[in-house]
């Protein structure tokens, strides 16, 4: 039997100090798949958030022929890709594949360096009803050939003959146009991306790429435009600070009141979260590159309104601890989760605490103020794993949230970081 990670957490202390922000999780996992593009020289990433994603990343790297060196006391990862050349290494297998989402972010540097890529372990659906499938369609656009072995649950991209075309996304899914920019850039030709996301992670990713000699034009604009180059190059790069992470931060000071000063967080790249916690009565201010947090515990939390959409909008990472955050409020706040509707699998943890949850479709309604009581809780996914800590940090008695690894996936020393700001909450390990 392997070990099991959980979160135990007692409620009842308002936080206060200083945090430190990690790097993006959404810019760093789809830089680790554009470094392997570079067929000369060493790319080096700095703010590089220590998390299991990452790890799987890097595993990823090295399984397909990356040298891969992570210092993870200076946050920094070394990818050497210039013998990454073997068709038969082309292979993303089950046991990581099926842990880590992103490892179709790896697809376009194996089409690009050894004309092919394979995909294992991916699920047993048809391929025109995977989420994953605009990645694939796109790919075809550009003149791969995909095809899906069901028998082995396999999906096979050959790619000989790239050129570049008109693209387009049906939702602005960030990792969706990452990829399709990464599978353009050496496309000869021009590639259009029409619909492409607006996220800052995005913009970030965009700026890695032109710093590595893509010919990138129109990010942040919806409308992009890629002009194929021959080779790109390794370059040092540091990633922007995590937004998701800051925001989970936000709203838990929110929950258990206080003032934290979060170093590396942006309140522009908030988007309309930011205005909706100050609607419930969270008070922001920006000083250089630290946001100051701040919520009075004697003031009650107002209840909010929110309906997820793709950046700008309510993000959907931060959906789960809104709804943690709203079950405090006095009233009733109304959720519309209109990008992935399982997110409400934490509507019956919160429920089993003693929240008034009430779920219809993509819809929540959760009725407030209620006094949420310790209890052992399912951390069905990272979000859902995250704000039920938030949730136990105010919560009467003793929280239990297990899987831990999936907290862990997202949010480096997540349980360190929160004691520092006198939450009583510890990461454990159980054999």
């Amino acid at each position: 039997m392997g070990q099991e990670v959980r979160y135990r957490v007692r409620g009842g202390r308002p936080l206060s100090g200083t945090a430190f922000i990690q790097g993006a999780k959404n810019a760093v996992l789809p830089m680790i798949g554009a470094a392997l593009l570079a067929a000369k020289g060493r790319t080096v990433l700095r703010n590089v958030p220590v998390i299991e994603d990452v790890y799987r990343a890097l595993e990823l790297a090295e399984h397909v022929g990356a040298k891969v060196e992570f210092h993870e006391a200076e946050r920094t990862v070394v990818i050497d890709a210039s013998r990454l050349n073997d068709p038969e290494r082309a292979v993303l297998p089950a046991e990581i594949a099926a842990r880590f989402r992103g490892s179709v972010l790896f697809v376009p540097a194996l089409m690009h360096r050894t004309g092919r890529a394979r995909i294992e372990g991916v699920g047993g659906c048809n391929l025109g009803s995977r989420n994953l499938d605009f990645h694939y369609r796109g790919f075809a656009r550009l003149g791969a050939e995909v095809t899906e072995d069901l028998e082995r649950n396999h999906i096979n991209v050959e790619a000989s003959n790239l050129r570049g075309g008109r693209l387009y996304l049906d939702t602005p899914s960030h990792t969706g146009t990452e990829n399709l920019l990464m599978a353009a850039v050496l496309a000869p030709g021009t590639t259009v991306i029409e619909h492409a996301a607006l996220e800052p992670e995005v913009i970030d990713v965009i700026n890695f790429l032109s710093a590595m000699g893509a010919r990138i034009s129109g990010g942040g604009t919806g409308l992009i435009t890629v002009e194929g180059v021959e080779e790109l190059t390794a370059v040092e790069h540091t990633i922007m600070s995590d937004r998701i992470d800051a925001g989970v931060f936000a709203m838990t000071v929110a929950a258990t009141g206080g003032e934290v000063s979060l170093v590396g967080a942006h309140l522009d790249h908030l988007g309309v979260a930011r205005w909706k916690l100050e609607q419930m009565g969270v008070g922001f201010s920006q000083e250089g590159a630290v946001l100051h947090v701040q919520r009075d515990p004697s003031v009650p939390l107002r209840p909010i309104n929110a309906v997820t959409s793709p950046f700008p909008g309510f993000a959907t990472d931060l959906q789960s601890p809104l709804m943690a955050l709203a079950t405090l409020a006095e009233g009733e706040s109304y959720i519309h989760e209109a990008i992935y509707d399982g997110r409400f699998a934490l509507a019956d943890e919160l429920n089993k605490m003693g929240a008034k949850i009430e779920v219809e479709g993509t819809r929540a309604i959760v009725h407030g103020p209620t006094n949420l009581r310790g209890a052992e809780v399912i951390a069905h996914d990272l979000r859902t794993g995250a704000a039920l800590v938030l949730a136990g940090l105010v919560a009467e008695g003793e929280t239990i949230v297990a899987p831990g690894y999936l907290v862990d996936r997202g949010h480096s020393q997540f349980a360190a970081r929160l004691a520092a700001l006198g939450a009583d909450v510890e990461r454990v390990v159980v054999s």
